[in-house]
């Protein structure tokens, strides 16, 4: 199997570390560089990787990265940031998979009224994929920059999708109850994520305003083939990781339980990551996976959907690895089962 060279851009996080053990044990990755301001060895900055990895973090330099042979970056920057090193990446003929939120959104208006900054990066945001791999799969085989998708939001778009393709709901109105990991707000230390500030506490939190809100309408909306609107709130749970998305919609027809979990079975058969439950799902039962668990119930003339994922694997890096693979044309599972 012909190995792709590959560059992880802000090595110090949480999904760097959960996406350099995927690559490790992807039989077709090679990790060529990883770029940070901290110019540590990769096993002080995540002792976990000690004897697994050896890698320098070095400054990022897009020609050093080229001249290295890199083929693939792996963008863990934060928004913003990734904005300013993709573009010179891409002059290169370097393909980008990026997990910030700056090329998800296709509108710069839209994201620079949900994010508060300009968007320095419109050519490239035109073209840009949005790598959420169940809906958007057919656009990924050599796409030279990919948007990754976020948490959240994909628990709520995944959720969905089968009502929605299929206009079993009212499409505006939809509430998404999401509740979320700590790890969920990245590894620089914040006082609100502060051990005694968040044990023992659960709080929501960006109440209408969260900028995954956009996001999650967007696709809906692709989904539909007309405007989709939520009300998204996000909460803080005392845990390490996870994320259960609880969404309540109102049918547009009566439905019952057993017609929906076949239309979700039938909708998801060939989605190898995205498992149909008859039974609500725990965050538990996705952790370290890339799988999304899914599970519609029929409550006193609503509709329910439960779903939970690792925030950290198929929240993140998992599906971008899934994304890699699209990319790049290997199985879609490989490295990740």
């Amino acid at each position: 199997m012909t190995k792709i060279k590959c560059a992880i851009l802000g090595g110090s996080g949480y999904t760097a570390v959960e996406l350099i053990k995927l690559l490790l044990r992807h039989p077709g990755a090679d990790i060529a560089a990883i770029t940070s301001r901290q110019s540590e060895h990769i096993a002080d900055l995540h002792p976990s990787l000690l004897g697994r990895l050896d890698v320098k973090c070095e400054p990022f330099d897009a020609d050093a990265l080229k001249a290295k042979g890199v083929q693939c970056a792996f963008g863990c920057l934060p928004h913003g940031t990734s904005m300013e090193s993709i573009p010179p990446l891409l002059a290169r003929d370097i393909t980008v998979i990026d997990l910030s939120a700056d090329y998800r959104l296709r509108d710069a208006k839209v994201y620079q009224e949900w994010y508060k900054e300009t968007h320095h990066d419109a050519k490239n945001l035109a073209h840009a994929v949005y790598g959420l791999p169940e809906l958007y799969g057919d656009k990924l085989p050599g796409a030279k920059l990919v948007a990754n998708p976020g948490c959240y939001p994909q628990t709520a778009i995944l959720g969905l999708a089968p009502l929605v393709a299929n206009k079993l709901i009212a499409l505006s109105g939809i509430i998404i109850d999401s509740k979320s990991g700590v790890s969920g707000a990245g590894r620089t230390p914040k006082l609100n994520f502060h051990f005694p500030e968040c044990n023992e506490s659960v709080t929501a939190y960006a109440v209408g305003t969260h900028r995954h809100t956009p996001e999650i309408e967007q696709a809906l909306s692709d989904i539909a083939g007309e405007a989709v609107s939520v009300i998204f709130t996000p909460h803080l749970m005392p845990m390490d990781r996870g994320i259960l998305s609880t969404i309540y919609a109102t049918p547009t027809r009566a439905v019952n339980e057993a017609e929906l979990v076949e239309l979700y079975r039938s909708y998801f058969a060939d989605k190898p990551f995205v498992r149909v439950r008859t039974n609500p799902p725990a965050t538990k039962d996705t952790v370290g996976t890339n799988f999304l668990d899914v599970c519609v119930k029929v409550v006193r003339g609503k509709v329910l959907v439960l779903a939970a994922e690792d925030n950290l694997i198929r929240g993140a890096s998992g599906v971008a690895v899934q994304n890699f693979n699209r990319v790049f044309g290997f199985d879609e599972r490989t490295g990740l089962m």
